[in-house]
């Protein structure tokens, strides 16, 4: 049932890796049951490395895998839901929701039904195995925790036009790592999944299925043009696409948001204990550091889920997990459990944003180890600054950037440094936000060494010279010139 080795890995598509034979599950919309977590534990013990990483597309990957996973437990993973019932299409990027899906008490519709009709039309359809692997689709439900700014090719974003619920469609277009731009389309819900499968009709047939690299639909469109795409999809299409659902005076309308500044927009409500649109029940997001679990956390999660809510728990794009569905009367019950696990629920816990990609150990193209650079950094900040506001640092072992493609706080850069003893590794760092892909370069080659006291004194810095305690680190950076924020980072007291 395994096939060789293929560009992007996949349940059925094992990819090498530095540290041995990655496999990832895609997990629709993220939402995994308990039953589903302990097969997965079970998994990692006997084929991997013991634990699970849970990525920046809600899937899940298993490292470190020595021997194969073999066609009787392949096919059990199939016959409890993990993994598409089509091997030839289970390569396809994870469909991607909010976590929130059907739970967000500010959410315009529920995603989930979109969700699982796609994946079903992915299966029912394996011609889609021509596309790109990294053919990614997003559905947003306009609720507090949004998705709609992460990087996918086609994204549906619901808004509210005169009371009436849409989907707006965005697609992948412009420069690598752009975020999707507005088509000025709106859909009544029940006609996207029909434009959907126009639109990778469409794509399909530019495609050439017999090449080795497959083109990326955001290079389509940039060769052949937007208005050219959409004109080929309407003609697949019962009714028309770029004239009869949106008129100039249908304005969206933004969804209510409580209170000012980031956190009342959701950045970090995936972290923490949060209410549900269900009356008494509530969702805890917990905090994984660097997006791993150990088989025992896996298994006690699984449990927790089970014992105090219903039996799921919800993958994140910010690499962490939610467990939802806890009655208000067992909140503080699952809560000390989950420590008891050696997890944390808080936003402000240092590892609550820090992000890494593999590394050295994983892959051959990072310059550095940035999971233990990371996870020694947390070590260092956790004894000497306290967060009242979480701070996203971003370990990127090289320019693929694949950890993280939105930017970050900080963004530490991987680098080999010439050092009389030899070459010692290091980073170039990064804040902020602009036109640049990783932000604004503010200090090069710093060795790991020295970089635990820097990133310290910047988060010092910081907590005393911003506006208000909801202005980012981002935000607070972007107030100054490059050579006025080193000047307060090396002399403010």
């Amino acid at each position: 049932m395994v096939s060789g080795f293929a560009t992007c890995p996949g349940l059925f598509y094992a990819t090498p890796a530095a540290d041995g034979i990655l496999s990832r599950i895609r997990i629709p919309g993220g939402i995994i049951s308990s039953q589903q977590c302990r097969a997965i534990a079970d998994i990692a013990e006997q084929h991997g490395g013991g634990y699970v990483d849970v990525t920046n597309r809600a899937n899940l990957q298993i490292r470190e895998i020595r021997t194969g996973i073999n066609a009787e437990v392949l096919k059990h993973l199939q016959d409890i839901g993990l993994g598409s019932g089509n091997p030839v299409v289970d390569h396809i990027r994870n469909i991607m929701t909010s976590p929130t899906a059907g739970i967000d008490p500010q959410e315009l519709i529920d995603t989930r039904p979109f969700v699982q009709s796609w994946d079903d039309y992915i299966a029912a359809h394996p011609a889609l195995s021509g596309l790109s692997a990294k053919f990614s689709v997003c559905f947003d439900g306009g609720g507090i925790i949004r998705v709609c700014d992460r990087l996918n090719d086609i994204a549906f974003a619901a808004v509210l036009v005169n009371g009436n619920v849409y989907f707006r469609l965005h697609l992948s277009v412009g420069a690598k790592g752009q975020q999707p731009s507005d088509m000025g389309i709106l859909l009544l819900p029940e006609k996207c999944l029909t434009v959907l499968a126009a639109l990778a009709d469409v794509y399909l047939a530019h495609s050439n299925i017999t090449s080795q690299r497959q083109v990326r639909l955001r290079e389509l469109l940039n060769t052949l043009g937007c208005e050219n795409y959409l004109k080929e999809v309407e003609q697949r299409l019962p009714f028309s696409l770029l004239y009869s659902e949106i008129r100039k005076d249908l304005t969206p309308q933004p969804p209510s948001l409580q209170g000012k500044g980031e956190q009342s927009e959701g950045k970090y409500q995936h972290i923490g204990i949060y209410p549900q649109r269900q009356q008494g029940l509530f969702y805890i997001g917990v905090v994984l550091p660097l997006g791993r679990l150990e088989s025992k956390q896996i298994r006690g999660l699984a449990d927790l889920a089970a014992k105090y809510g219903s039996g799921t728990l919800r993958l994140t794009p910010w690499q962490n997990l939610l467990l939802t569905d806890i009655p208000q009367q067992w909140v503080a019950d699952a809560q000390r459990e989950i420590a008891f696990l050696q997890l944390d629920t808080s936003a402000t816990n240092i590892k609550s944003a820090l992000v890494a990609c593999s590394g050295k150990k994983g892959c051959a193209s990072s310059a550095t180890d940035t999971k233990d650079d990371a996870l020694g950094l947390a070590k260092y900040l956790e004894t000497r600054i306290t967060l009242d506001y979480p701070v996203n640092i971003h370990f990127s072992g090289c320019e693929k950037s694949c950890a993280q493609h939105s930017k970050s706080d900080i963004t530490l850069l991987g680098v080999s440094i010439e050092a009389d003893n030899g070459t010692v590794e290091g980073y170039h760092v990064y804040v902020g936000d602009s036109k640049q892909k990783f932000g604004r370069e503010i200090y090069q080659y710093v060795t790991f060494a020295e970089l635990p006291a820097l990133i310290e004194r910047m988060l010092y810095v910081y907590k005393i010279q911003r506006i208000n305690s909801n202005e980012s680190f981002g935000e607070f950076a972007n107030r100054y010139a490059i050579a006025q924020l080193q000047k307060l980072i090396n002399t403010d007291d």
